[in-house]
């Protein structure tokens, strides 16, 4: 292995782990309602089937640039998703019999799929099209990424607040995404609007949404429980 494989390999790696601490929020939000001795086998399957749709991404990544408006549609989904993981306990009483392993390992693999645009393209451009370099960075970061998820998870059950905050982070992710639309650049100008300004609305915006919907639901959860 030359030196320009071993730089080029640990400079994937390092993309790998430092875009990767988003899917770690998302692995935990979408894990902290199962039961706690399903969590681990959930992070553990979520992430490996996401990293196996992340390698073959990176490998179409040139083609995935020519569909148009490919991440202004991913970014929007962000954003159905991290209102999904702020308020999915909201829609049955019990975890147990609601929320499955099978949605959380869903949940993971298509955030990670939705989220990971700017971290195939990053990871393609180092690679130059080197494929095997691609997969062997992505199973040297799995563990760091599964260890990540669980000191968030064991957060969240500490600190519900940070429930917010990782949907804060989505959030900002899914603007970024969108703002790398053209028409949305167009619009922008022609409001007057700066993409930081956009970006804090929808961040803003959006955990306010959120944070009014979630205790609507509860409210009403509230009322059906003393009803019976």
């Amino acid at each position: 292995m030359t030196t320009e494989t071993i730089w080029a390999l640990l400079t994937i790696i390092g993309i790998d782990i430092v875009l990767g601490g988003d899917n770690a929020i998302v692995v935990a939000m979408a894990c902290r309602r199962l039961p706690e001795n399903l969590r681990n086998k959930a992070i553990v399957l979520g992430i490996l089937l996401a990293v196996l749709a992340r390698g073959l991404l990176t490998i179409l990544a040139v083609h995935l640039l020519t569909i148009p408006y490919l991440m202004g549609i991913g970014g929007v989904f962000l954003v159905w998703i991290a209102f999904r993981l702020i308020n999915s306990e909201d829609s049955h009483s019990s975890i147990h019999s609601s929320y499955t392993i099978s949605d959380a390992i869903k949940t993971i693999v298509i955030a990670d799929v939705v989220m990971g645009f700017d971290n195939v393209l990053a990871v393609a451009g180092a690679s130059q099209g080197n494929s095997l370099l691609v997969l062997t960075g992505l199973v040297i970061s799995v563990p760091i990424i599964i260890w990540g998820s669980k000191i968030i998870l064991y957060l969240m059950t500490r600190f519900p607040l940070i429930i917010y905050i990782g949907a804060a982070v989505l959030l900002f992710t899914a603007g970024k995404m969108i703002l790398h639309e053209h028409l949305v650049q167009t619009f922008l100008q022609s409001t007057f609007l700066s993409p930081n300004v956009f970006l804090f609305s929808l961040v803003t915006g959006g955990l306010l949404i959120a944070w009014l919907t979630h205790h609507i639901n509860g409210l009403q959860i509230l009322i059906l429980k003393q009803k019976r």
